[in-house]
């Protein structure tokens, strides 16, 4: 019986192939989630419409590791550019700049990732769990364990993941539902190691002088939605 109700609770929270009409139902049975429904989507709602996004949107999660800053982005189905709509810090920090690259070395990732996780019963409250480690990450580990389990979470504890304490967790979790709910499978969430203008990225590089073909290549994604504020194409 055990066994059976964590195999529910799996498909439950990675639910790849729920009717999207279902998703939102299925989190709604778990009581944080319930909760974090309950105290945050009348807000969020009021400021969707304030900010004439509607309640139907794409999402959009941009995290920067120096400025210690979660930016939510939203796109309204009517609409053609993704727009701010909050800003999230982070509690604490995990490492320095620079990508992961093995088990244990507690680094925050960088590069390109999408939501692969609900998780309803986390022990961080709720938590978002991404595609770490991509193809990219997998080619640095080279023979090395990458290490995986990298999540937003609530709290404020951290050996890597993103922890934006329990509050914001609540609405950064109610948003993801409502945007998987709406169909969006994949919701990006591309993680900087700072923003990365020509300045910055000259600054951090007298640093870390060994990430400059890395971080140049992540610049271009940066700069493309800088100027269009539009998510780009990227090979996940």
């Amino acid at each position: 019986m055990k066994n059976y109700f964590h195999i529910i609770l799996l498909l439950m929270m990675y639910a790849p192939t729920l009717a999207q009409s279902d998703f939102k139902k299925q989190q709604l049975t778990f009581e944080r989630v319930k909760q974090a429904y309950e105290e945050k989507w009348n807000k969020l709602q009021n400021d969707l419409k304030k900010d004439e996004i509607g309640k139907r949107f794409s999402l959009y999660i941009a995290a920067y590791k120096a400025e210690g800053r979660l930016e939510i982005w939203l796109r309204g189905s009517a609409q053609k550019q993704y727009r701010l709509f909050k800003v999230f810090p982070f509690c604490k920090h995990s490492g320095i700049l620079g990508p992961k690259s093995k088990e244990g070395d507690k680094q925050t990732p960088e590069g390109f990732y999408y939501i692969t996780v609900f998780n309803p019963l986390s022990n961080f409250h709720l938590s978002l769990g991404i595609n770490y480690p991509n193809k990219i990450d997998l080619l640095r580990s080279a023979n090395q364990k990458p290490g995986n389990d990298i999540y937003i979470h609530g709290k404020c504890e951290t050996v890597g993941c993103i922890p934006i304490t329990d509050d914001k967790m609540k609405e950064l979790y109610v948003l993801a539902v409502e945007a998987r709910n709406e169909g969006q499978d994949q919701i990006p969430v591309h993680i900087f190691p700072f923003k990365i203008t020509d300045i910055n990225l000259e600054r951090y590089l007298t640093q870390f002088p060994q990430h400059r073909s890395f971080w140049t290549n992540l610049q271009l994604e940066y700069n493309y939605f800088e100027k269009h504020k539009q998510v780009p194409k990227i090979q996940y």
